[in-house]
């Protein structure tokens, strides 16, 4: 019996900038299970690259929603506009990917969540470090209990690549874009925590503007404490080279991951992991697409093939940290989450 070719998902790209052209270029290339038809970005600089990449351009998310055979909408547009945005894209019937963070508040992130589930609609989730080989082993790992009961996390997601912005740049905005390197990379960090840890608690957050004049502070740390037990050290500064460590510790052993490069050209991965009774080692993981494998998770659950694994009790309890983060950088003070 013959094999029946799947469709691939029929959606529209919403922000055609830095990230939204990393994520066409990755769809064009295929295995994402899905396909761009449509790009929408205000900028009309941007419709050169709709052009290149065979997408109908539109400068307005509205004849994007209104396209009946479109089946989702993919926003890589800024952190401000995901609540409003999503709602419209549910309201027009169509499943919704969104890059990260969902929102900045957790009742925003509460009612994006809700609107999806209600309507039946698939909420995806910009959390690509998820699908990175060496964290899938982490997560599966800690699922199994083979790292036994977690005790801490470590890790730090920083990079320099924001210095040269031009100053109106909404990355570079303190009510857009808050707390040092927080919604640009720790994010994706404390994303790892709560799915690791479970609901946050509080946190302590030191947010410093030491090497930049970003209006938000170039290098930040939080320490947090989760509800079941256990902390998390974050680090994310926006004014060094690229570093990228993720590390868990359990009582029966740890894992550490350092990426070779920035996910927006994966080079693979270094792991370090010491078990009880074992000697401590090092290898090397090659390197994968992640953002792609995060799409293709976004079409197959569209499909109805398998669920998406970045759950809306993950995305609420992460945003409620991120929004005790932004109050603790202000305040320096300890922020129940």
């Amino acid at each position: 019996m013959s094999m029946v070719e799947k469709t691939p998902v029929t959606a529209a790209l919403v922000g055609l900038g830095w990230w939204g052209r990393k994520m066409a270029r990755l769809v064009s290339a295929g295995g994402a299970e899905m396909r761009f038809v449509r790009g929408v970005d205000p900028n009309p600089d941007a419709a050169a690259f709709a052009s290149q990449m065979g997408l109908q351009y539109s400068s307005d998310i509205g004849d994007a929603l209104n396209d009946p055979t479109l089946e989702a909408v993919v926003l890589a547009t800024p952190h401000s506009l995901h609540r409003e945005q999503i709602a419209r894209v549910v309201a027009a019937g169509k499943h919704v990917f969104c890059e990260k963070p969902l929102d900045l508040t957790r009742a925003g992130a509460e009612a994006s969540v809700a609107l999806c589930h209600d309507a039946g609609l698939v909420l995806g989730m910009g959390h690509e470090r998820r699908f990175e080989p060496p964290i899938a082993e982490i997560l599966e790992a800690a699922k199994s209990g083979r790292l036994g009961p977690l005790l801490q996390i470590e890790a730090n997601f920083s990079h320099d690549k924001f210095l040269g912005l031009d100053p109106s740049n909404w990355r570079l905005k303190a009510d857009q874009a808050p707390a040092g390197g927080m919604t640009a990379t720790g994010i994706h960090l404390t994303d790892l925590a709560v799915k690791l840890m479970g609901r946050a608690s509080d946190v302590r957050v030191v947010c410093e503007n030491l090497a930049s004049t970003i209006p938000q502070g170039d290098t930040m740390s939080a320490h947090i404490r989760f509800a079941g037990g256990g902390t998390a050290y974050v680090s994310a500064t926006l004014a060094t080279p690229f570093v990228s460590r993720f590390a868990v510790f359990g009582t029966e052993g740890w894992i550490e991951v350092r990426d070779k490069a920035h996910v927006e050209a994966p080079d693979g991965w270094v792991v370090t992991e010491g078990w009880k009774n074992q000697p401590i080692a090092v290898r090397e993981v090659p390197p994968a697409e992640p953002v792609r494998d995060n799409l293709r998770a976004f079409a197959r659950a569209i499909r109805g093939e398998a669920d998406y694994p970045i759950t809306g009790e993950d995305m609420i309890n992460n945003i409620a940290l991120l929004e005790a983060i932004v109050r603790s950088a202000g305040t320096g003070a300890l922020e129940q989450v």
